[in-house]
């Protein structure tokens, strides 16, 4: 390994310590590999930092993976991984992996992926709009027009049916419409209703309220319906004309609406990081250029590996 790693110069310094993060991970390494490491890790101040970037990724990936991946057989079958997309790799291994991405497949009717937006036409008539990473289930039948909305967030507008109301099921709750056109989005386990023409009722938790046009509320399985406040629908769901418009929002919300626009993972894993607030207009086709300027403006700092996976942290 010393010969590859006297490119170290010419190669970008990740890419190095990628491989040494794979060989010391797989087990006891020998002592001239041992000293060679240790070496390299002296050599610069910036190998050091790459390195233990590796090791903040890795640990991250092993405590978000739903099921256990063995991480060491797969560097052990690879043997000599040679660049970041190798550890990307691994990381997007273990989060498809997961049961939940299998039940998406399964229950989704209509689904996008990230940077899609879609119009589905349902039966009868009534219309919804995708957003990306979004997904929706139809289920029409007897006296009721009911749509789950799974993952994501979706424009809805309701053919009026006095005889059938046109209900959306969403975070333990549902929202009906009033002779509507509104808009849901699921941010983790929370659903934030804005209601653009008429009126929708919430119910959840056994409790249940009217949101009027031009006014938003949330709720969820282990949220009370909040109070509607008035907003500018247009900036709730400028999404729908190819921006991201973030008011006063924390980073993790705006940090998981960015991630269904980006071909990739975007993760922020410290709580205090989520919780700074940004405000900002950004184009839905540029979520890595959102970050940028995001990282820039809070002065926090990013592990890039691959544009497919970036880690904020402070």
């Amino acid at each position: 390994m010393n010969d590859e790693h006297d490119r170290s110069k010419g190669d970008d310094i990740h890419d190095v310590a990628t491989e040494w993060w794979v060989k010391r991970d797989a087990g006891a390494m020998p002592r001239s590999d041992r000293r060679a490491f240790e070496k390299w890790l002296a050599e610069k101040p910036e190998h050091r930092q790459a390195f233990e970037e590796i090791e903040l990724l890795c640990s991250q990936v092993r405590a978000m993976r739903p099921e256990k991946v063995n991480v060491e057989a797969f560097a052990s079958r690879q043997r000599r991984i040679a660049s970041v997309a190798s550890v990307a790799l691994v990381t997007l291994l273990a989060l498809m992996l997961s049961w939940n991405e299998l039940s998406l497949l399964l229950r989704a009717d209509f689904r996008t992926v990230a940077g899609e937006t879609r119009t589905v036409t349902l039966d009868d008539g009534s219309r919804v709009h995708l957003g990306g990473k979004s997904a929706i289930a139809v289920n029409y039948r007897g006296a009721e027009r009911k749509v789950t909305l799974i993952e994501g967030e979706g424009w809805f507008e309701a053919e009026p049916n006095a005889a059938r109301p046109f209900v959306v099921a969403a975070a333990s709750g549902s929202v009906t419409a009033l002779g509507t056109t509104f808009d849901i989005a699921l941010i983790g386990d929370i659903a934030r209703v804005t209601v653009a023409k008429h009126r929708v009722t919430i119910c959840s938790q056994g409790g249940a309220k009217v949101v009027s046009e031009g006014q938003q509320s949330i709720f969820g399985p282990e949220t009370s319906i909040s109070s509607p406040t008035v907003v500018d629908v247009n900036d709730e769901t400028a999404w729908r004309r190819g921006k991201l418009i973030f008011r006063n929002r924390p980073l993790g919300e705006v940090v998981a609406t960015l991630a269904r626009y980006h071909q990739g993972y975007l993760l922020t894993p410290s709580a205090a990081v989520r919780e700074l607030r940004v405000s900002g207009v950004f184009d839905a086709d540029d979520p890595l250029g959102a970050l940028k300027v995001i990282e820039e403006s809070l002065d926090i700092k990013a592990i890039r590996l691959t544009n497919y996976l970036v880690i904020l942290h402070g």
